[in-house]
């Protein structure tokens, strides 16, 4: 069964190739891969604190752990300028099988990674190279996946096309929460801790192989001549400063998703630490997460589709910023498992209806020849400048000022930021795709 196409007479891509399923999720494959990681590392933040980072306390130990979990943000613009450029100049594909293998590589070092007590400072050492790789994959794998969905799907279909990106991160999100739970109910805590934690990067890898091969398979989006400076036209420093403006709009548009996002991937450090909920129960609030991105991500393309990029980015966001500190409030007065999954459930469904038009609107108002660059570069900068930080600063406040309602008060605040930044982007549904 292959989903149809339409052509693009503006589209300097490749004619109209047949689209089957196996190429939606080819794109999409090292998305997922490196969010399972990264929402893996996130659930376990608490034992790989203990593994890798010991310190005279467990909050110092934690402290420790998320920030190394943010050092993998750090290389995510790097690798958005030369992967997403060498996308925009070699094409899309040989872009997307480079990610693939640095994914490979950083997963496969945590996996594998002694403790502190076995090799000492090199474990720490590792670990942190190992989340370098990760990061300078997960910065250039967004734009070349994206732009290749973006100009391969049918015009009236973009968004719901595009939104797979986000509905693969759920998708990894929910099985390495699905993990999670099982492995905290079939092993003791103290198996847990000393190696139980690694199982879930090592299942991982597994997918590894199937990505390859799918992404091996893809056709190309881009002739040579659409590539940057092709046919002697401007080059890529060029277009990128000429779309300076929209790039800036667009890095403050990603941290009004991307706060939100990584919040809730906290709530497992935060029941456990905050909420005093047990591991089994702090981990099921990953799977709520899970659910919702996936359910919302779709659902948000699809809106955007019918109804517009714009309200449909800036309607879900606004709404988050009004519930975020009642829902936190209730949570807290309540403490109770449904209302820690609700949470998590209702600020996913609002962030990730708005990141689904978010992320076909941008690539929208970009050049073909700038796209994968453009893209990479918004959505890296974003991610590290405020994804990166989220988890180390929540944890910081919640220690230095005692204030269990931190999260909501950093959600608000960034959530207004990002509003004003839709509000200044045009409406693009409708737009035919740039050349």
């Amino acid at each position: 069964m292959t989903l149809a196409t339409h052509p693009d007479p503006q589209r300097t891509a490749v004619a109209a190739p047949t689209i089957t399923r196996n190429v939606v999720v080819a794109a999409v494959a090292g998305n997922a891969l490196e969010f399972y990681d990264f929402g893996t590392y996130a659930f376990f933040a608490v034992f790989i604190g203990k593994a890798f980072f010991p310190a005279a306390s467990d909050f110092t130990s934690l402290l420790l752990s998320v920030t190394v979990f943010g050092v993998g943000f750090v290389t995510r613009p790097l690798g958005g300028i030369l992967i997403g450029a060498y996308g925009d100049r070699a094409g899309r594909k040989p872009a997307m099988m480079l990610t693939i293998l640095l994914i490979t590589l950083g997963t496969l070092g945590l996996a594998l990674t002694p403790t502190y007590e076995s090799i000492g400072m090199a474990a720490p050492v590792l670990v942190v190279l190992c989340r370098l790789v990760q990061g300078l994959a997960l910065g250039g794998e967004v734009g070349p996946s994206t732009s290749f969905l973006i100009e391969i799907a049918p015009p009236e279909k973009r968004g719901l096309y595009a939104s797979w990106q986000f509905a693969s991160q759920g998708m990894a999100v929910l099985l390495a929460g699905l993990a999670g739970v099982l492995l905290s109910k079939l092993m003791s805590p103290d198996d847990l801790a000393s190696w139980g934690w690694r199982i879930p990067f090592a299942a991982g890898l597994l997918l590894v192989p199937v990505a390859i091969y799918l992404r091996r398979r893809m056709p190309e989006t881009m002739e040579p001549k659409a590539r940057s400076g092709g046919n002697g036209g401007p080059g890529l420093m060029q277009q990128l400063r000429q779309n300076a403006r929209v790039i800036t709009l667009a890095i403050l548009v990603v941290l009004g998703g991307t706060v939100p996002t990584y919040v809730c991937m906290y709530m497992t450090t935060y029941a456990i630490k905050t909420l005093q909920f047990p591991l089994t129960t702090a981990l099921a609030a990953t799977v709520a997460l899970g659910v919702s991105t996936v359910i919302f991500s779709l659902v948000g393309g699809w809106l955007a589709d019918r109804f517009g990029r714009k309200p449909v980015m800036l309607i879900p966001r606004i709404l988050a910023v009004l519930v975020a500190y009642p829902a936190f409030l209730l949570l807290l007065e309540t403490r109770t498992p449904t209302v820690l999954m609700g949470v998590t459930f209702l600020l996913a469904a609002l962030t990730f209806i708005s990141a689904a038009a978010s992320l076909v609107s941008i690539p929208e108002l970009l050049p073909i020849g700038i796209r994968s660059t453009g893209l990479s570069i918004a959505y890296a900068v974003g991610v590290a400048l405020f994804g990166g930080s989220t988890q180390l600063v929540v944890t910081w406040l919640i220690g230095v000022t005692g204030n269990p309602l931190a999260p909501a008060w950093y959600l608000v605040g960034t959530g207004i930021i990002s509003a004003l930044a839709m509000l200044a982007l045009p409406e693009t549904r409708g737009r035919e795709v740039k050349a």
